[in-house]
């Protein structure tokens, strides 16, 4: 200790004091404390110093790093407050430096990863948000960040098949072999968990740097690992992501990374991936239509437009198909195909078509109630999962009672994939319908891999044939002989088992014409309208289309 005047000059010190200075305590006296203390160097402390000083605060606590006479250094925690004879103050320092080693350390273990000795995701995300600090100040720099993170292909298996003993090797191999290709340039490598690393680069010269790195990487991985006498291959998917510091926060970075990592991962694996904000977007976008369906149907957000089924023989509108449209309120009118999918995915597929099936059997109603003469099967594409995670049967039957159509008018469209060798449920589900009177169709026949022997034991009374048979009968290209044969074929097969046979995509009269010629009972394509809204197909009804 030492006792200090209001001018900050030592005026006595204690042998302790001169012991941890390495020093004589008498040749102390009239020294500065601040000096001796270390308080000159950060303008906060020696602000606060002063205030101490001069009454106007009562105490300062800092810890400082010093150098004893014999060039020494320790860690001292530093105290300065009044004297009891308030006349004076007292100046104490406590020799920290084992309690500091010993923290440090314990940072050193918490910080690092046991097994590869490598910075772990704590220090990571640390030295990432610093990177991304200095790089948004430092004018020296290039103000850019770049990561490549990354994750080794079929790791698992070797955890599975030679123990988690040997798997901790073969990442302390990896571990090793990108330390190598990261320390020419210094680059920082952490071991984020599992088998993911990641390669922080500060201050980037732009994407071409990141993608030189990732490919070094990818081609230092891909040599064979000797791990105990085991030669051990593996590969690995690595994402990248380059971009200005300025406003990039580490979870976005961080999410950047792992989006691109699962597009190299979805891309076949073993190779890197550059971050792409245009398919990021889309996946955005993707990610948002799926979690609004459910919102959405309750919302009433959908529509159905419904496109006719036209007799090839008489141009009759027999029926209509109804297709369902999203008025989405931030991405305008969605087809089907952008979120169909999607719903099948997540489920609200069920309840979507629950809604697509209750509107169109309450439109055909109407239509019925309105021309007597002419009623119109109203065609509903239903979803394998609505089988599975519905009782559709209950449904369609509900549905029936409540809107008052009699089941002759609503028919049925499962794809083939999901109507071909269906046995259980889903066949008992479909013959239920069939002995209610609903009909059932197979759409785009034709395209899967049909056990077409199958066909007689199916409660199916339409094919409807996939339109990639009838492009094959445009006029201004010269036509295939063998697709006119196979639709023939088709159409004479079906109507031997009694069933009724669709042409999707009709496009043109000759088309039309050849599909008639050869036995095809309705077509349906935008040579006899594009879908359209209820309204317009009232003026069908009694019209006969095109054809």
């Amino acid at each position: 200790m030492a006792v200090v005047d209001r001018e900050g000059r030592v005026l006595d010190a204690n042998p302790a004091l001169g012991a941890l200075l390495g020093t004589d305590p008498a040749l102390l006296i009239t020294r500065s404390a601040a000096d001796l203390a270390d308080l000159r160097e950060d303008p906060r402390t020696w602000r606060e110093y002063r205030d101490v000083l001069g009454g106007r605060a009562a105490r300062l606590r800092r810890t400082r790093r010093l150098r004893r006479s014999d060039g020494h250094a320790l860690w001292a925690e530093i105290t300065v407050e009044p004297a009891p004879d308030s006349c004076s103050l007292l100046l104490s320092m406590a020799d920290i430096s084992d309690q500091r080693d010993l923290q440090g350390r314990l940072r050193h273990l918490q910080m690092h990863d046991p097994v590869t000795r490598l910075p772990n995701r704590s220090l990571f995300f640390e030295r990432m948000t610093r990177a991304l600090e200095a790089a948004t100040y430092d004018h020296g720099g290039t103000g850019r960040i770049g990561l490549c993170y990354l994750d080794l292909d079929g790791f698992k298996a070797v955890n599975d098949t030679l123990g988690h003993r040997v798997g901790d090797r073969l990442l302390g191999a990896v571990a090793q072999r990108l330390t190598d290709c990261a320390a020419p340039d210094g680059h920082l490598v952490a071991r984020l968990g599992g088998d993911e690393f990641a390669l922080l680069v500060r201050n980037s010269t732009g994407t071409e740097q990141l993608c030189d790195l990732a490919r070094t990487v990818l081609a230092a991985l891909q040599e064979p690992f000797d791990v105990g006498g085991q030669r051990l291959s593996v590969s690995a998917s690595i994402g990248v992501v380059e971009r200005p510091a300025a406003g990039t926060h580490t979870t976005w970075l961080m999410q950047a990374a792992d989006t691109t990592l699962y597009w190299a991962k979805e891309d076949g694996k073993a190779r890197w991936t550059l971050f792409d904000p245009e398919r990021n977007a889309h996946r955005m976008t993707r990610q948002a239509l799926s979690s609004t369906l459910r919102p959405a149907v309750e919302r009433d957000e959908f529509v159905l437009d419904y496109q006719p089924l036209v007799g090839l023989g008489d141009g009759v509108v027999r029926g209509v198909e109804a297709l369902v449209r999203w008025d989405h309120p931030q991405f305008g009118r969605l087809s089907p195909n952008r979120f169909i999918p999607l719903a099948e995915e997540n489920g609200a597929i069920v309840p979507l078509g629950r809604w697509v099936l209750r509107t169109a059997c309450r439109q055909a109603r109407a239509w019925q109630l309105a021309e007597p003469p002419h009623p119109l099967v109203v065609s509903v594409n239903v979803a394998v999962r609505q089988v599975w995670d519905s009782d559709l049967v209950a449904d369609v039957g509900a549905i029936l009672a409540e809107t008052g159509l009699p089941p002759q008018l609503l028919q049925l469209e499962l794809t083939e994939s999901a109507v071909m060798g269906s046995t259980g449920r889903p066949l008992q589900a479909l013959q239920a319908l069939s002995d209610m009177g609903v009909a059932i169709a197979i759409d785009d026949f034709g395209t899967g891999y049909s056990n077409l022997a199958y066909l007689s034991r199916l409660p199916v009374s339409t094919l409807k044939l996939d339109g990639s048979f009838v492009q094959g009968f445009r006029a201004e290209e010269h036509p295939n002989p063998a697709d006119e044969t196979i639709v023939e074929a088709l159409v004479q097969l079906a109507h031997r088992l009694g069933l009724t046979v669709t042409a999707e995509c009709v496009e043109s009269a000759e088309q039309a014409e050849r599909l008639r010629r050869i036995g095809c009972d309705t077509g349906q394509g935008w040579f006899y309208s594009r879908p359209v809204p209820p309204d317009r197909i009232q003026a069908m009804i009694t019209c006969p289309a095109r054809g």
